[in-house]
């Protein structure tokens, strides 16, 4: 299997790994963070920006914010969702709070809303609240 690259989600490195690596939980060249855990990461939007670019193995994105209940709620099912897609996408939360200007760039009219991102686009999205099931059926049929 062809190696993958894959973003530092906590110091934004691009780092190559052998496929057949994937499932032995590969670490950062550079900070020595695990590229893949099974848990959602909180990014920020250079972070995202740079992951959906160059990232071989498919994104997940949940624009949310802490005032939003149903994203609140959301929350939990996300990380369950994130330890079940292990290996085969990435599940990340960028908070719309904290990053306004992601408003604007994708285009989000309301949250929670999810994003999934291959080979440098976005490949669909899915406006509310669902629980983990759903989620993973989603991610499954979008990447």
């Amino acid at each position: 299997m062809a190696a993958l690259k894959l973003t530092c989600l906590d110091c934004g490195q691009v780092n190559r790994v052998p496929g057949e690596k994937i499932a032995d939980s590969p670490k950062c060249g550079t900070c020595g963070a695990t590229l893949i855990d099974g848990k959602p990461h909180e990014v920020d939007l250079a972070t995202l920006e740079k992951a959906a670019r160059t990232d071989d193995l498919p994104l997940v994105v949940d624009f949310w914010a802490p005032w939003c209940g149903p994203c609140r709620m959301m929350a939990p099912h996300f990380a369950q969702a994130a330890g079940q897609l292990r290996g085969r996408a990435r599940l990340v939360k960028l908070n719309t709070e904290a990053n306004p200007q992601a408003g604007g760039k994708y285009g989000i009219r309301g949250i929670p809303m999810l994003a999934a991102f291959k080979g440098g686009r976005e490949t669909a999205r899915q406006a509310g609240a669902m629980p983990a099931p759903q989620i993973v059926d989603w991610v499954n049929r979008a990447v």
